[in-house]
This record gives C-alpha cells, structure tokens and sequence, in this order.
C-alpha cells in the first residue's frame, strides 16, 4: 500500500453408521417468538486447518513517529499481533537498513531496525521484513538477513522480495519505486531469485516470500506490451520452485477513500476474498507444481476506516483469509494520518487506516488521544478469544447473509464460534446445530463488541444453542466440550494425485499416518468431501491412501481424512486438500480455455475447441458453467454466445460462416469471449461438445 456427486452404497451405509456414532447436537425447540430465528451450523468434522503462529499481524512503518511507543507493544500484545511487518508498505522499496535512510520519503527518529525489533520482542510477536528490491540490492538483502540472524540474533524468519512492484510503471500507474531498467514481471521474476539465493545463503532457514496480484484488481492479468501472460502468471513458474510463500495485498472499495457510503458493501466483501485466494491458491498450484503457501500482508478497506462497521469487517476479513489457505494476515496500517473528516454510516470517520489513533486534527475536529483504538483494532483484539495459534479452523455457515459465522477447535477440545451481526438496526436470534463435537452443560464463556463501546465486554451465561446477536455487533461464544475418553490423534495432511487412466476421474488421496503411535488406536481412516458446513463419506481404508473413483468430471473437491479410533470415536479432522476431479483423458472431444487479457473487473478468454472423433461435428454446442457466480459473458465472436446465470452456451452464428459451424474430424475451432468479473474469475474446468465431456487442456 502506498503510504499516506454419486456416493456408492458401501458409502452411503458407513455415512449412516457415522450419523449413528457421531450425532450432531441440535438446540430444544425454540422458545415463543424465535420462529424467525437464525439457523447457525458448525461442523468440527469439516477442518480448515490450524492457525498459524503469525496468524494475527500488523505493518509499522518508519515515517511513524509513534511505531515504537510503549503503548504499541502493549496493543500489540493485548490483541495478539504475532506478527509485525517492516518498514511499511511501498517504504519497503526505498528504505536502505544500513544507514536508516528513505531517499524521496520521510524516516521519523526511533523508528530504526534496532527500536523495532524491541518493539517486537517486547509484544511477543515476530517480525516480517520487507527487503528492499525497488532501489536496493541481492547482496544489500543478504547483509540485513545477517545482521538480524547472526550479529544480533534476532531470528527474523519471514522476509518479503518488494513491496507492491506491479506498481512501478511497467502497466502505466507508477506508485511503487523501482529503479531496475526491466520493470516487467520476467524481470521481476529473475531477480527475486537472485535475493533469495543470496539471503538464504547467510541463513537456510528463514522463509522468503515474492509479490502476486489479487484477482480482480488491477493489474491482475494484464499483459504489457513485450509480455506473454500477465505478472500471476509469469512470476508464479519462474519462482515457485525456490520460494517459500507468495504475498498479496486487498483493499475492497475504490483506491482512494471512498465516501460514497457503501458499507453495507464493505461488510459483504469478505466472501468474495475466498473466492479471490481460491484462484490464486489454484494458479500457484497449476503453475508453480506445488500448494506454496500465500500470506494477506497488507488489508484494510477503504470505505468507513474509523467507523464500527470497520471491526466487523475486520475480524471477517481475517478469519476468512485464515480459512482459505493464508497463513498471516497483517492490517495496515498500526498508524497512519488523518485524511478528511466527515460523517459516515452516522458515526465520524477520519478516513486514517490506521487502527491505532494518532491524536491528529483537522478542521477543528480532532482523532481520539494518541494510541487510542479504532474500532478496527477491537475487530482484530476480539478474535484472540476465540482462536489462538495451534487452533484448528473448522466450517460453519448461516442462513443469514446479514450474519457470519466462523468456528474454531480449541486445541484443549473446546468450541468456539464467532457471530457477526452486520446489520445496524436489528437484533438477529441465532440457533446453534453442532456436528463432531459435545458441547458440555455448562454456560458459554462471550465476548462482544457493540456499536460506541470502547472495550470488549465478557460474560459467562446462557447454553451453547441460542444466543441474541446485537446489532451491528462481534461475538464470540466459547463452549465447552462434554468430557469423554480422548479419540485418536489426526492424520497429517494429506496430498491428492490423479491415478492412472485405468480409473476413470479417479483420484488417490495419500497422507501421513495419526501419530507415531496410530496402531494403538487407530482402526481405519475415513474421507470426507465438504460440501458447504455438510460432510459426505467417500470411502473408508485401513491403509493410509484410497482411491476415489467415479468423480465428477471437473468438480472440486474439498476432502479431510478422520482417523477412527477401535471404540469407534472420530479423532479431529486432517487440514483440507482441494482438488479438481479429472476430465476424460480419451474423450473424443478437447477443450483449451485461456485468459488472454484482463483489467480488473474484465476480462478476455479464448476457446479452442478440438475434435477427436472419427467424423466431421456439424452444428455443434459447447457448454461450460463459471466457478463463481461474479463471472458472466458480455459479448463473443466466432459464435452465438447465451448465458442463464452461471451456465453459459455458445453455437456457431450465421456470420461467423462455415470456419466455425463445422469442425472437422481431427481439427479444431476457436472462440472467444469478453467476460466481466467481481472479483474472482476462476477458469471453468469442465466442457461439454453436444452433451459429451471434453478432456481439458
């Protein structure tokens, strides 16, 4: 940021001997008045995986006077920032370590290495460094890596390659410093390799992270002039082989502070980021050959930054990142400045992203003393009583837009669920069902956060399936799990591979054992497809790899594996593995689908179509449905293109002439599209040619 499917009987007989062994626990009838209550559904058998150690992070930046106040680290420390990014943002490709200087920027006095990392130390977080590439050095890099590691033994495990370097000019916007001749992501590319062979040379084992584009913002698939493919798609096979994460950066609302008022769009947001991480997570994989691992390092909004609703979003914006594959999550800014004053959804908005005050005025009007924290802060800090590091994410989902939901597995056993009321005027009843988990008799321990408190608010009352949300309000309910003898351990997690041809959309899923000691209680293992906060059994093994057979072409799957133990208990859910169901591989008929072009909310595909039969296909019809429903056709060539929602259609048209209507035999056509997006614009992985399922290209 710059500054200021079919289940096979066998199947279907184990899942109801699973719904005999494991019941979920429902609520008693609701009381008078609560016909319209919310329907709430958590699932601890369906795992997200475990929150990781720097799950909760925040940017410091070196032209902050205030970064390394007492009070920082004691605000740090209260909502468990566990991870603080430096020297902030776009300063990261202008900031030299070793004199403490930012050509062209301001560095504030007590904001060295040195000050930060006290700062760091003293809230028990670690830090992530922005190594400067936009006017910095491999061998500059490699000597902060030794500084830190070696001379004062700092144990800096997480560094970044540049900040937001798509922003050096190289698509025609200019906000990122970089002074390398070749700004194109090729040479992007090149470079970051030279950095982390040169840091990882003075220290193998810290981790080191490169710049992606999020999808559905410029300038995420635009290609430049001189390019093949745009910055995703260049950088992610050239360095996926040597990297150890992958950084992106969201701000939803427009690039600049957005007055409009569209908070009700703010708060809605956040289901359209896990759409945006599941492509980007499935093009690393695709391109990369390998799941790395992407870290959110810079979030905030830019619609109503200093408002309560700004705490809602923050604290569904982090889990919800958490739950799709992110392991940190760092908002920026810990200060940043006061912008413009104004009014905005009925409560004063200062326009500073920051979520710590810092006492500035304008106008006559002025922030909140020094360090005091902005609703957003309260967002963050609420969460650490729900789920800390070593917890395990699990789904949970609400009938309610208006209301989200997220759960976690307390690694002592317990539940916890975290409630978000969006709505600012109404008070929504919710109704609480439980899968593969107890809850005990006793009350649930809460926190909330309401619209005007300055602090969150404990209680210890009520049962753990009815609760009133307040409006526009976080709450968190810890419940307690009913006593019981302990199930058997996990399994690792696991890995998905297509099988040999011999196994029609067959898929072998592998993972590692429930322990060391997995024989003394383990008496099989059993897969599970999520499908929305539901698990379905797929298959049942006593080894530690099964087969899946029979899958539909082109789907995804979401599977956890469950070790069962010889009492017939479920142990905790393995971390997910997503993958895509595999296309006929002899089919008579293939499809290659490729975004040529992109600019944020639009986009550019081509279709090739490829005849494999023995004889000419005339009037023929492709069909395919989009991933997500934000994607949708706006026009097309080569063909007559219809669309009903997701689901779209395209038929050779007069105009287009007998180039298209027929292919013939051991040839091929090729269409296109213009597409509109928000957000994510995932490929469609399966086609049709007259009803028959194409193989995929």
């Amino acid at each position: 940021m710059r500054r200021a499917l079919a289940v096979p009987l066998a199947a279907f007989l184990a899942a109801s001997l699973l719904a005999a062994a494991d019941p979920a626990q429902s609520p008693p009838p609701a009381p008078p008045g609560q016909a319209g209550a919310v329907e709430i559904t958590v699932n601890a058998n369906a795992g997200l995986g475990t929150l990781h150690e720097a799950a909760y992070g925040a940017n410091a930046a070196v032209w902050d006077p205030h970064m390394n106040d007492p009070e920082v680290a004691r605000l740090y420390k209260r909502a468990h920032i566990a991870a603080v990014r430096y020297p902030g943002g776009s300063y990261g490709d202008l900031y030299h370590w070793e004199t403490h200087t930012a050509p062209g920027g301001t560095v504030a006095p007590g904001t060295g290495f040195d000050q930060f990392m006290g700062t760091v130390r003293a809230a028990g977080a670690q830090a992530v460094v922005i190594a400067n590439y936009g006017t910095g050095t491999p061998e500059e890099a490699a000597g902060w890596v030794r500084y830190a590691n070696k001379t004062k033994k700092y144990g800096v495990k997480y560094w970044e390659v540049g900040n937001e370097l798509y922003g050096n000019g190289h698509y025609g916007a200019t906000w990122e410093t970089d002074d390398h001749p070749d700004k194109s992501p090729a040479a992007y590319a090149r470079t970051t390799l030279e950095f982390v062979r040169a840091m990882k040379a003075v220290d193998p084992t810290i981790k080191v992270g490169a710049v992606l584009t999020i999808p559905g913002s410029w300038p995420d698939s635009v290609v430049a002039a001189g390019d093949s493919a745009g910055w995703n798609h260049t950088v992610i096979p050239a360095v996926a082989p040597e990297i150890d994460f992958f950084t992106v950066h969201w701000y939803p609302g427009t690039s600049i502070p957005d007055t409009s008022g569209d908070v009700p769009g703010m708060l809605a947001s956040p289901p359209g980021l896990a759409e945006m991480l599941a492509q980007v997570r499935a093009d690393v994989t695709a391109l990369g050959g390998r799941d790395v691992p992407l870290a959110l390092t810079e979030v905030a909004s830019n619609i109503g930054r200093n408002v309560h609703a700004a705490a809602l979003f923050a604290a569904d914006t982090y889990l919800t990142a958490l739950e799709n594959g992110v392991f940190t999550v760092d908002w920026f800014d810990t200060h940043n400045a006061l912008e413009k004053v104004g009014t905005l959804d009925g409560e004063t908005d200062y326009q500073d992203i920051g979520f710590l005050s810092l006492g500035q005025c304008a106008d006559g009007v002025c922030e909140p003393p020094l360090n005091t924290p902005f609703p957003s802060y309260h967002g963050i800090e609420i969460l650490g009583t729900a789920a800390r590091p070593g917890d395990g994410l699990v789904r949970a989902a609400s009938d309610q837009p208006k209301v989200a939901v997220h759960a976690v597995r307390q690694a002592g056993g317990d539940l916890a669920v975290v409630l978000i009321n969006k709505d600012p005027a109404t008070a929504y009843p919710v109704r609480l069902r439980y899968a593969g988990f107890a809850p005990s008799g006793r009350a649930p321990v809460t926190y909330t956060f309401t619209r005007g408190a300055a602090a969150l608010v404990r209680a210890e009352q009520g049962d753990a399936y009815t609760r009133t949300l307040p409006p526009y309000s976080i709450t968190t309910m810890t419940v307690r799990a009913a006593r019981g003898p302990k199930p058997a351990p996990a399994p690792g997690t696991p890995t998905a591979r297509g099988t040999a041809d011999s196994v029609p959309g067959g898929v072998t899923v592998s993972w590692p054992p429930a322990g060391r000691t997995a024989d003394r209680y383990v008496d099989r293992y059993e897969v599970y497809r999520q499908t929305g906060a539901d698990t379905v059994l797929l298959g049942t093994t006593r080894g530690t790899s099964l087969t899946l057979r029979d899958l539909e072409p082109g789907a995804s799957y979401t599977v956890n594996v469950l070790a069962r133990d010889r009492a017939g208990r479920l142990s905790r859910p393995s971390a997910p593995v997503t993958f895509t169901a595999p296309t006929p591989p002899d089919s008579t008929c293939a499809v290659r689908y490729r975004v040529t072009q992109g600019w944020g909310r639009g986009f550019v595909a081509e279709v090739t179509v490829a005849n494999r039969g023995a004889a000419d296909l005339t009037d023929w019809a492709l069909t395919f449905r989009f991933p997500v429903a934000g994607e949708r056709v706006s026009s097309g060539s080569g063909g007559t293109w219809t669309s009903e929602g997701q689901d779209v259609r395209v038929v050779p048209s007069e105009q287009a002439g007998e180039g298209t209507r027929t292919i013939p035999a051991g040839g091929s056509v090729t269409v296109g599209f213009v597409g509109a997006n928000e957000g994510a614009y995932p490929s469609p992985t399966v086609f049709r040619l007259n009803g028959t399922v194409c193989s995929t290209l």
